[in-house]
């Protein structure tokens, strides 16, 4: 059952994700600076699931190569931000949350992976750079 709802899910997002391309060529290709790409991306992955950050962006083609992998490196790197995103997360707070005293905290969570995130994102960069 769970391969089957992952692939609705991808189904789904190439399906209505190839409908996007008209207003998020535009937003995407209008930023020309790859770190607020990136950090963009970031964000994103703490509210949406990677693959559909990634798919979306791949649907503006005249984007150059260097913002293709910000945005990838970004989503990358935010992975760790997810909460809500994917289904597992939900699933494992609940079973964790009794053996923390007020359950698990979203906000928690964001700092806790604040610095572990912001050091990927500086080796990621990084990469390109050398």
């Amino acid at each position: 059952r769970g391969p089957m709802l992952v692939g609705f899910f991808l189904a789904g997002l190439v399906i209505h994700g190839g409908c996007q391309k008209w207003w998020i060529e535009p937003i995407i290709t209008g930023i020309d600076n790859e770190w607020i790409l990136m950090l963009g991306a970031t964000v994103l992955t703490a509210f949406n699931d990677n693959a559909a950050i990634t798919f979306l962006a791949s649907q503006a083609p005249s984007l150059v190569e260097t913002s293709k992998y910000a945005i990838l490196a970004g989503a990358v790197a935010g992975g760790g931000l997810t909460v809500i995103a994917n289904a597992p997360n939900p699933a494992g707070q609940s079973i964790l949350g009794k053996f923390f005293k007020d359950g698990i905290s979203p906000a928690k969570l964001v700092m806790a992976s604040f610095i572990p995130t912001c050091i990927m994102i500086i080796m990621l960069m990084a990469i390109t750079r050398g």
